[in-house]
């Protein structure tokens, strides 16, 4: 499986990066084999689109999952249109976050855990919208919410995925978790919690390939859609469009064909005009 993990610096033992679309470097790992490809964020200093930007390097780089400090809404809505799962909460080293990927301690996000425009002013040190200071390293710290596993965790709590931003409670240590020996005893009953946390994760995997599927066979594809009563045809969508998909005729008219459901233009809307919704298209 092919991971994303937002960090610091180029290598296994720098931390996760709280910003995901300014982040310095995106770490793409092969959790079998754990080869590692270092990507310099090429968006880290955009003006604005750094998060969908960002997101739609992962989908080319073909990425499952991601794991983030946080995710703004227009990077999220990116990733549930390729199927990307995301984990938020994390933190530590990326060595500990892969490591607690691979257990299954890791639960996938339901939803943005920061506004638009996060990444813009914030700092790895800075609070997240709940108001509460951004945990410390995985495993470690108290947290709001709903941690699955039994123990600590910061959560979101809603429904893509069935996930939750973190959940610690009992990593799973030892041989059965691809541990070495001296990692530490694992009892039955920490086995088990791990084992049935991969079997939700596998799930999710699952329900989000199947409704994919059912999209492709449907006919049906995510484009950007245009309020017509809110749109004034300023023509900021037609500039930040990457696949010039967009034309303003008194107001903007997407070419559904072309369209791929970047969700530039929902960033960018000055009026709130655009979503990105699922259309029938073609024959």
């Amino acid at each position: 499986m092919k991971i994303a993990v937002t960090s610091t610096g180029p290598t296994l033992d720098d931390n996760v990066e709280a910003r995901f679309g300014r982040c310095p470097y995106f770490l793409i790992i092969d959790t079998d084999t754990i080869q590692l490809e270092a990507i310099e964020n090429p968006n880290m200093a955009l003006g604005g689109g750094a998060g969908i930007q960002s997101a739609q390097l992962m989908s080319e780089k073909g990425v499952t999952t991601v794991l983030t400090g946080n995710c703004g809404p227009n990077a999220f809505n990116v990733f549930g249109q390729a199927g990307i799962q995301v984990i938020v909460g994390v933190s530590g080293s990326v060595r500990n976050a892969v490591e607690q990927f691979k257990t299954g301690s890791l639960s996938s996000a339901s939803g943005p855990n920061v506004a638009s425009h996060f990444g813009v002013s914030a700092t790895p040190t800075e609070t997240m919208s709940t108001g509460q200071p951004i945990p410390g390293p995985v495993g470690q710290g108290g947290g709001r919410g709903m941690g699955r596993g039994g123990g600590m965790g910061r959560g979101m709590g809603m429904g893509r995925g069935g996930g939750m931003g973190r959940g610690m409670g009992m990593p799973s240590v030892g041989p059965a978790a691809g541990l070495p020996e001296n990692a530490g005893p694992q009892n039955p009953e920490q086995e088990l919690a791990a084992l049935k946390q991969q079997a939700e994760m596998l799930e999710q995997q699952k329900q989000q390939l199947n409704q994919r599927m059912a999209q492709l066979e449907s006919g049906r594809k995510a484009v950007a859609v245009v309020d017509s009563e809110k749109c004034t045809g300023c023509g900021i969508c037609v500039d930040v469009c990457p696949v010039n998909a967009i034309e303003v005729n008194q107001e903007a008219v997407v070419n559904d064909e072309t369209c791929t459901g970047c969700a530039a233009c929902v960033s960018e809307c000055p009026n709130e005009a655009i979503i990105i919704a699922q259309k029938k298209v073609g024959k």
